[in-house]
């Protein structure tokens, strides 16, 4: 794919128009952009147009030059728990399908770049739902005000 049109197609699926719930950690958000990471952005007025130039910018661009399905999935994955995250999880899953040398560091740098280009696409893809969908699990039985978003997540988390 490489195709940031078609992705953010899929992150746009996952995420809703305006919402200002008090449980949320992002608080005030439409379109997935949080008023907690744009502070300086006004939500409840933000375009369809704006928030495909802050997802393009801030959450494509470090995912772009990998496989289409696995670009996909870790824009996805940081649209909606920020990139550190979903690079753990990257990084986690690529040592699972045998990159040993990638480290958990959260930082996406020229190992885990290149384990990316080289792991089985499949499998990678396979282990990144699962990673998720433990990720999401743990957040919502370690923070109870979180446990109404667990169903939401987990289909998320295997599309």
């Amino acid at each position: 794919m490489r195709d940031f049109n078609k992705a953010f197609a899929f992150v746009m699926k996952n995420e809703g128009g305006y919402s200002n719930d008090a449980s949320d950690a992002g608080g005030e958000t439409k379109f997935g952009i949080s008023k907690r990471s744009y502070p300086d952005i006004d939500i409840a007025h933000l375009t369809e147009e704006q928030a495909t130039e802050i997802y393009e910018r801030d959450f494509w661009a470090p995912y772009a030059s990998f496989p289409d399905r696995i670009a996909t999935k870790v824009f996805d994955l940081a649209v909606n728990m920020g990139h550190r995250q979903a690079v753990l999880i990257l990084q986690r899953v690529l040592r699972c399908c045998g990159a040993l040398n990638v480290k958990d560091d959260g930082i996406l740098g020229p190992v885990t770049r290149s384990a990316v280009q080289v792991a089985h696409q499949d499998l990678l893809m396979v282990a990144l739902r699962s990673e998720a969908a433990g990720v999401y699990r743990l957040l919502a039985a370690k923070n109870p005000s979180q446990q109404k978003f667990l169903n939401g997540w987990l289909k998320r988390s295997y599309l």
